[in-house]
């Protein structure tokens, strides 16, 4: 019977199960959002086989090109002098459909069961990306077609990244959320690697399957996010943590450490605590407005923060398989090998960013330092970073942590902290929308970035890196005012125990 188990062993059977299932939607979600950039990635290292230099490469028997013909094998619209601004183009379609739908995207993630949501965006996800690779094998060589499948593709996207950390939001509490997000946001670089390898496997020959086979992975991923997500701890009778609690404890004690806590995290939430707690669901919030979730403490500044480091992230992502191979001469699928280093790099630098702002707890300072750190090893990267094959690999991976970091941190553990402030009462439903406008304002970052290096780079690339260096130290200088109240908490703690131990 129940009744005769003592209270240690209901705990930890509790703990036991409640944690199995916390480890389930992690692994799950962190597969979903790897198939997402999975499927975004192929279009950078494919970029080098749509225009390539014909004169390097043997003619096969059977061209019907004339002899005089210098772009034989290029892929038209991409034969061209502007194939550059094209490539831009292609890139911008999705950018600019992904930034205006993460605005819209966050309403309906609060609005819509997540398991229907998440699956029907990664269906079509993988249909899109699946239509662009369709292009080579019908032969089609429309830039419209190609720019309507980005379109489509950038729009459906928006489904992945509000759901996903909704989803981890109501499973976790904020105890060593920056270390566990830091570790769980490792699929986006997971996502760039798979990407960049298997579109690397057909790109010199049938470039279409590096599109073609990642849709289909990403659809099949669709149809295991609805049989197997569960959204809410309630529903399979599970210990939801605090932040989804009724307000009757919302003046409870707090320990020093407690009152060190940032101007913009939510003091009440643990992880630790969690187990204590009701297992009752509480009678469902209303969802907050886009207004109602601008005036949160910190979204505006992160928000634009991220904006900028987003532009960084997303110019590498997008044009860094290319600058390799246009500046060290690699072979195409050289360079989409080599690039992937910008993403291991960015796996230790999100984990490190959780970790330090954990420790620390200052989310903004950990980014402002980052930050400051990345702006030298970019210069360094353009003007070091190919003389020599060791010298590649490493710069690749500093400059990895030291961009990837702070956005990691920002579209994760932050976005978790503001979705869920104290000031919402407990009102776990503003974790969409609130996740929605920093990583919807971050894509309009997303989408200037390879645009303007599409437009620069013919000037040359070291314009290019200048150009991210500037958006670099934009971003760290947005958040200063924040970093001033860390600075400002942190010596407010130190005081209180100095007092402690006084007395």
């Amino acid at each position: 019977m129940r009744s005769s188990l003592a209270p240690g062993v209901w705990f930890l059977r509790a703990f036991s199960r409640d944690s199995w299932f916390r480890g389930f939607i992690l692994l799950l979600t962190f597969f979903i959002y790897t198939c997402y950039h999975m499927s975004r990635k192929p279009i950078s290292v494919v970029k080098s086989r749509l225009h390539q230099n014909c004169s390097e490469l043997i003619k096969p028997v059977n061209d019907s090109h004339s002899l005089n013909d210098t772009t034989w094998c290029d892929w038209a619209p991409f034969d061209k002098n502007n194939y550059k601004e094209l490539l831009g183009a292609v890139d911008n379609a999705f950018l600019v459909a992904y930034a205006i739908g993460m605005f819209i995207s966050g309403i309906f993630g609060e609005r819509l069961p997540l398991r229907y949501y998440l699956s029907a965006g990664m269906l079509l996800s993988g249909l899109f990306t699946s239509l662009f690779g369709l292009g080579y094998f019908w032969n089609i060589h429309m830039l419209w077609y190609f720019v309507l499948i980005q379109i489509c593709n950038g729009l459906v996207q928006t489904t992945g990244w509000p759901s996903v950390v909704t989803c981890v939001g109501n499973w976790f509490g904020k105890g060593k959320r920056g270390l566990i997000m830091g570790i769980w946001n490792s699929h986006t670089s997971v996502g760039n690697i798979l990407g960049s390898l298997i579109a690397g496997v057909w790109v010199n020959e049938q470039w279409g399957l590096s599109f073609v086979v990642p849709g289909i992975i990403t659809a099949a991923m669709g149809v295991i996010t609805f049989l197997f997500l569960i959204e809410y701890p309630e529903d399979v009778d599970c210990t939801p943590p605090q932040h989804h609690m009724n307000d009757g404890l919302e003046e409870n004690q707090h320990s020093p450490e407690d009152l060190a806590s940032g101007p913009y995290t939510n003091k009440e939430s643990s992880l630790e605590t969690a187990a204590g707690c009701s297992k009752e669901p509480s009678a469902q919030p209303a969802a907050i407005s886009f207004l109602g979730a601008l005036r949160i403490p910190g979204v505006v500044e992160f928000s634009l923060c991220l904006l900028f480091a987003k532009l960084v992230s997303y110019t590498f992502l997008y044009w860094l398989p290319l600058y390799i191979f246009n500046v060290a001469h690699f072979s195409a699928k050289q360079a989409g090998d080599l690039s992937t280093l910008f993403d291991v790099g960015g796996i230790i630098g999100g984990i490190m960013a959780g970790l330090i702002s954990d420790y620390t707890n200052g989310r903004a300072t950990t980014c402002c330092v980052m930050l400051i750190l990345a702006a030298p090893m970019m210069f360094l990267y353009n003007f070091i970073g190919q003389n020599g094959i060791i010298n590649s690999i490493v710069m690749l991976i500093i400059c990895g942590a030291l961009v990837n970091g702070p956005y990691a941190l920002i579209t994760t553990a932050v976005s978790a902290d503001l979705g869920t402030h104290q000031s919402l009462k407990g009102n776990a439903k503003a974790l969409s929308t609130v996740t929605a406008i920093i990583d919807g304002t971050g894509s309009i970052g997303a989408a200037l970035g390879p645009l303007l290096a599409g437009l620069i780079s013919p000037t040359g690339w070291n314009n290019v890196f200048y150009m991210l260096i500037s958006a670099d130290i934009l971003a760290c200088l947005l958040l200063c005012r924040l970093v001033y109240k860390e600075i400002l908490a942190w010596k407010s703690s130190l005081g209180r125990d100095r007092g402690y131990k006084e007395i």
